[in-house]
């Protein structure tokens, strides 16, 4: 499949509250890791010249030492690198971070439980962001947050958002009924869990909810594939590469192409610090399943 002239406009829209995201959309997880800064910033211009205009980024999202853990430089925080790229900022992107995990150069990654905790968090990204108001914040629920209800730190969220700091919310890792829960605080217009052909397939009904209630849903590690994470079938992982062989691409755009299929709500956002995967992850925009392919796949 060419992929050179392909952009993420080939996957379609959708809409996070009142601003319009292309499907294909850029994790920024990964660009920390690169021990080149100019080279991690070409890529961010490089997506945004490919039509991205969904960059998912988090207050956490940052290498110690430049390169994940190891090393004595300063720390790389991905929202300062978006910054050095891409500001000022074109009027159709769209950043969606996260708060609900943080990091300090002496403590290390910390949960952060507390309204208090979390507006600092908020802040911290509008600093590195050099922005006045976030896009969309996902409020991340830890294993750890069972003390705070979950209630108490969204409606934290929901204060800076009436405040202005925050344009709209999201939810990250939770469980269906965590929804219920939030309905009562603030609209959520995106859910961000961890769900691909190859893993956690349980998610499959809660895709179909959010759909049916207008949320989009944007998984996460949508690229592992069978064997990286809990829960992946080695049988799925033969059909994703048989279908790969089928349409001559890689496992990776067929597991790309396949999230694309699950629904016009669902957003794609994989990550990369390789410039020729960046090309190969956008052009699975264009790459469209047959239902033998999707039927295979199931």
């Amino acid at each position: 499949m060419p992929t050179d002239s392909i952009t993420a406009a080939a996957a379609g829209s959708w809409t996070l509250g009142d601003r319009a995201v292309r499907r294909m959309g850029f994790g920024s997880m990964r660009i920390t890791a690169n021990p080149d800064r100019d080279r991690a910033i070409a890529l961010l211009r490089r997506a945004v010249e490919l039509g991205v205009n969904h960059i998912d980024t988090a207050a956490f999202y940052v290498s110690p030492g430049g390169t994940l853990g190891v090393g004595t430089g300063p720390a790389r925080y991905a929202t300062e690198l978006i910054r050095a790229a891409l500001a000022p900022y074109p009027e159709d992107l769209v950043i969606v971070t996260k708060v609900g995990f943080g990091y300090d150069p002496v403590s290390g990654f910390t949960e952060a439980l507390t309204p208090a905790q979390l507006r600092a968090q908020v802040e911290e990204n509008l600093r590195r962001l050099g922005l006045d108001c976030l896009d969309v914040v996902n409020l991340r629920h830890g294993r750890g947050s069972g003390p705070v209800p979950l209630t108490e730190r969204f409606g934290a969220l929901a204060e800076l958002r009436a405040a202005g700091l925050i344009r709209h919310l999201g939810l990250s890792n939770i469980r269906p009924e965590r929804l219920e829960e939030v309905a009562d605080i603030a609209p959520v217009v995106c859910v961000q869990n961890n769900y691909g052909v190859d893993a956690y397939r349980e998610q499959d009904e809660f895709v179909r909810v959010c759909g049916e209630r207008g949320i989009a849903y944007v998984p996460f590690f949508a690229l592992a594939g069978s064997g990286r994470e809990a829960g992946a079938s080695p049988e799925q992982g033969e059909a994703v590469r048989a279908v790969a062989r089928a349409h001559g691409v890689t496992p990776h755009q067929v597991r790309l192409a396949w999230t694309l299929h699950q629904g016009p709500h669902v957003l794609a956002i994989p990550g990369t610090g390789d410039p020729a995967h960046l090309t190969a992850n956008i052009a699975a925009a264009a790459l469209r399943l047959t239902p033998e392919d999707l039927a295979l796949l199931t």
